[in-house]
């Protein structure tokens, strides 16, 4: 069975997530490599996000995610962007550098280019943790185009949110 990644199917996700922040008192914050901010944009079209959204962090470079996430160098390079560990130290890192309480951080190759037989264009790993607890890697092979891979992963990413404040 297909996920849905429609516009109105990823605002419906997005509502969601944002009303369990909401009454749960929680608030949440994103690190984005492969998506670009698109997590961070769903979550903030909403009004009143400001009352549960602390901040989304766009970290496309190894540079970006060791001065924004805190990714060690050894770690990028021993494992690459694309990997278990990097998207831990992501999402480990979103909620030192902030004030959340709930983090997603998502890295992956979206296409066209960038796979390798490893890690073809699709793989992509996505992390969900709580302040004070461990976090939980998933990684995930989307088909598609850039676009149909980046929606795929919003639609985890927030499905993964959800799942966690319920």
């Amino acid at each position: 069975m297909k996920t849905d990644v429609s516009d109105a199917a990823l605002r419906q996700l997005a509502d969601q997530v944002g009303e369990a922040a909401r009454s749960n008192r929680q608030t949440l914050v994103t690190a984005e490599s492969c998506t670009g901010g698109w997590i961070a944009k769903m979550l903030t079209d909403i009004p009143g996000s400001s009352g549960w959204f602390e901040a989304g962090m766009a970290a496309y470079s190894y540079e970006a995610k060791q001065a924004l996430l805190g990714v060690r160098p050894q770690t990028l390079e021993e494992h690459g962007a694309v990997s278990r560990e990097t998207v831990i130290e992501m999402v480990s890192g979103a909620l030192v550098h902030s004030g959340a309480t709930l983090a997603v951080a998502v890295t992956g190759i979206a296409g066209p280019g960038g796979g390798t037989e490893g890690k073809p264009v699709g793989t992509v790993w996505i992390a969900w943790k709580r302040r004070g607890g461990y976090p939980t890697a998933v990684t995930f092979h989307f088909d598609g185009d850039r676009d149909a891979v980046r929606r795929q992963t919003v639609a985890a990413a927030l499905h993964g949110l959800a799942e966690l404040m319920a």
